[in-house]
Formats: C-alpha cells, sequence, structure tokens
C-alpha cells in the first residue's frame, strides 16, 4: 500500500510524518515501578524543509502532579529515511543541497521499502556530556525501533555502551521506551520510559520548540 502525503511534506519523509509535532507527558527512570524517580519531558520533531526531521528533548525531574524539580536533561539529533545519498542531501558541512528532491511523489519512496511493511530509518541523537549515538531501525506505520550502530564518546560521557528504543502511537499517545548496555556482554536494561500528549499547535512543527505547556507547574 504506497505512503500517504500529508500536505507539502517531502515524499520520503511520509512514514515519519506521525512523529511530527510537539509532545509532552510524564515518565519514569529505570524499570518504571511505583519507587522510579519521575520526569517531565517535551519532545519535538521539526520538519525542517530537508529531507530529515529535527528532533529535539528536555526533561525535568517532576513530582507526581506535574511541579518541576530540577532540569534533567536534553537530546537533539537527526531522524530520516535510511537510503544512498543523493545530491537533494545537504553537507558535508555546508555545502548546499539540490533544489530538486530526491524523491517526487508518495509511489516513488516505495522503493525504498525494505519489505512490505518497513522503511529503514537512520537517526543521531546527541546528549550533553559529550556522547553521540547514531541509531539505524524501521518504522512500520506508527511504529519505531532503533538500535544503536555507533556511540561516540568523551571523558564526560560515563559508563555507556549501547542502547536500543522504540516508539509507538497508540490511540493518539505516544508511548517510547529506552534500554541500555552498559557495558559489553552486559543484557540491556531499563533506562526510562514515558507516555506523552501530542499538543495542539498552530506550527504545525515548524517552528522552534518552546517551554512546556504547564502553566502554574513551573518555575519562569
Amino acid at each position: 500500500m504506497a505512503t500517504e502525503l500529508p500536505y507539502d511534506l517531502l515524499p520520503e519523509l511520509a512514514p515519519l510524518s506521525w512523529l511530527i509535532g510537539s509532545w509532552e507527558g510524564q515518565g519514569r527512570l529505570g524499570e518504571g515501578d511505583e519507587g522510579s524517580e519521575i520526569f517531565y519531558q517535551r519532545l519535538d520533531f521539526v520538519e525542517t524543509g530537508l529531507p530529515f526531521l529535527q528532533y529535539r528533548t528536555e526533561t525535568w525531574l517532576s513530582e507526581a502532579d506535574g511541579t518541576l524539580i530540577r532540569p534533567l536533561s536534553f537530546e537533539s539529533g537527526f531522524w530520516a529515511i535510511d537510503r544512498d545519498r543523493h545530491a537533494s542531501d545537504v553537507g558535508p558541512g555546508m555545502v548546499p543541497a539540490d533544489v530538486v528532491p530526491a524523491y517526487h511523489s508518495a509511489e516513488d519512496v516505495e522503493q525504498l521499502r525494505k519489505n512490505e511493511t518497513d522503511f529503514p530509518i537512520t537517526a543521531t541523537i546527541t546528549h550533553p556530556g559529550s556522547m553521540s549515538e547514531l541509531y539505524y531501525g524501521i518504522v512500520r506505520g506508527p511504529q519505531i525501533q532503533l538500535n544503536a550502530d555507533a556511540i561516540l564518546q568523551g571523558t564526560a560521557s560515563g559508563t555507556y555502551h549501547s542502547a536500543n528504543r522504540i516508539f509507538g502511537l497508540v490511540n493518539g499517545q505516544m508511548f517510547w521506551r529506552w534500554d541500555v548496555i552498559a557495558t559489553e556482554g552486559e543484557e540491556p536494561t531499563p533506562h526510562a520510559s514515558a507516555i506523552l500528549d501530542r499538543m495542539p499547535s498552530a506550527n504545525d512543527g515548524r517552528l522552534p520548540p518552546g517551554k512546556p505547556h504547564l502553566p502554574g507547574k513551573h518555575e519562569t
């Protein structure tokens, strides 16, 4: 079945279009049980006009009622369909991309499928503390599976060997889980998980992210 193309999005981003926008909600660290620390998260996927989505998250430790305690962490990066390089791709560095897109229609994008259900995707995610991750995975409808292929670490990054992440859209909410392998040879352990609500926004995922929608529950 051909991928539906929303508004004027580049055709190759149609499989990722359900991510676009701002999402907010609470999650828990570790196993996610009653004793786990609670965090509040804002997650943004922004359409850039180029063949990738910009990804950014802000998280705060929080109380169960949503009161923000203090900043926890930040992530930023870029998500895209995994394919061969094309003249429409920017870089290296600031080398301009060709104005002609690599794919002109949803039908063109169908050739990128791995099989009847899956598109291959890639994501780069950068953290504070001099660490960056390169993920490869699949998007299958409103579900994403990512597995870390390479980790770049500086001296401040701490112990972190590999990771995998899953995302899914269930009844209009985004569910995600992040499992981490701390050292080589260990099994993945739960790192964090959350359930996020899509925030109403007039920018439709096209403007820079802003403050969380928690009036009266955080310090300005």
